[in-house]
């Protein structure tokens, strides 16, 4: 394996017991029959190397399945739409692609000259695309907890550092509405009610009404924030005389 490679085990914090699966990971389409491969015996050293689709949808399925394990447990209060949200945001693209540059996976791409040309090692739609199949080879190496502890690590807690705000924020509309369709009703009406404040430091106040009753308000300094906090205060009273 080459040293770089090595170098980059020590970033994800596991050493491959099948070193071919990380070069697989590696390598993109553009350079399959460009690449010798390192790590197989001399009879098919020239076998032209496999590139990462097939690892890459492997590590989709994994991500979602170890993202969804993630959620359930550090949110265990939130309701189904709020996880399928948080999870969408937690494994985007954009995401993806800022834990493959935290480990700069870029630097060991395997690329045809075309790719290399223009600039693959930088784009965000190939990153995500390589980080994923680094997590298949990972999971194909040693199983399902090795590919937690490495999305632990690089992935999701750095997300909810970095981007907390975005990821962790309980989606209070959408339980709002899960529950109300639950019981049959029609969906919540927001109205924006009032307006203050200069225009650098606006805030607007917003009420949520149910079956035609004013429910709760909710102010922020936008209108979404504004309809999100009066969901919440709306979904708490809604959830506390249920369980009367």
């Amino acid at each position: 394996m080459q040293n770089k490679d090595v170098q980059l085990e020590n970033r994800l914090g596991h050493k491959f017991a099948r070193p071919l699966l990380l070069e697989h990971a590696l390598t993109h389409s553009s350079a399959k029959s460009e690449v010798r491969p390192e790590h197989i015996d001399d009879a098919a050293r020239d076998a032209p190397l496999q590139d990462y689709e097939r690892l890459e949808f492997l590590g989709d399925s994994v991500l979602e399945l170890l993202a969804s394990e993630y959620l359930l447990a550090k949110f265990p209060e939130w309701r189904e739409g709020q996880l399928s949200k948080s999870r969408a945001r937690l494994v985007n693209a954009q995401s993806l692609d800022a834990a493959a540059r935290r480990l700069r996976l870029g630097e060991h791409l395997r690329l045809g000259r075309g790719e290399e040309k223009t600039g693959g090692r930088e784009k965000q739609t190939l990153l995500a695309d390589a980080f994923e199949a680094v997590i298949a080879a990972v999971y194909l190496d040693a199983g399902l907890s090795a590919a937690r502890e490495v999305l632990r690590r690089v992935l999701f807690e750095q997300e909810l550092e970095e981007r907390g705000e975005q990821i962790a924020e309980s989606d209070r509309k959408s339980a709002l509405q899960e529950l109300l369709q639950g019981r049959g009703q029609l969906p919540a009406e927001y109205r924006l009610v009032g307006e203050s404040g200069p225009d650098h430091q606006k805030l607007f106040r917003v009420e949520v009404w149910v079956n035609g009753i004013h429910m709760a308000s909710g102010q922020a300094s936008t209108k979404k924030e504004a309809e999100q906090r009066a969901a919440g205060v709306a979904l708490e009273q809604l959830e506390s005389s249920q369980k009367r």
